[in-house]
């Protein structure tokens, strides 16, 4: 008879931290630690055929479930591209959990 274990989800990573998409909206850090990061994509554009996020939220959140919605928000801001959104969420991310806030 086989034993059922409960197979381990592997994440896509950036950085040694878990980076997770559910449609327009991505995730990246540890769920387990006091900080995440949550990127939502605004807007999209077509270059070369291929659609690509043109605006992007970031926001640095506290994990903790007892905070209201509102002061879960810690910092916020609007990018223009992955590449700059992901820059800015890697530097936020490491501050908070480093406790330099």
């Amino acid at each position: 008879m086989a034993t059922a274990k409960k197979e381990a989800r592997e994440f896509s990573t950036y950085k040694g931290r878990p980076l997770v998409r559910c449609k327009d909206e991505i995730y990246y850090g540890n769920m387990e630690e006091p900080y995440v990061i949550r990127m939502q994509i605004k807007s999209k554009k077509e270059v070369s055929g291929i659609e690509i996020a043109d605006k992007i939220t970031v926001q640095l959140m506290a994990t903790d479930p007892y905070l209201s919605p509102r002061k879960q928000l810690i910092k916020s801001s609007e990018k223009k591209g992955m590449f700059l959104a992901i820059d800015i969420a890697d530097i936020w991310l490491e501050r908070a959990l480093a406790n330099k806030i």
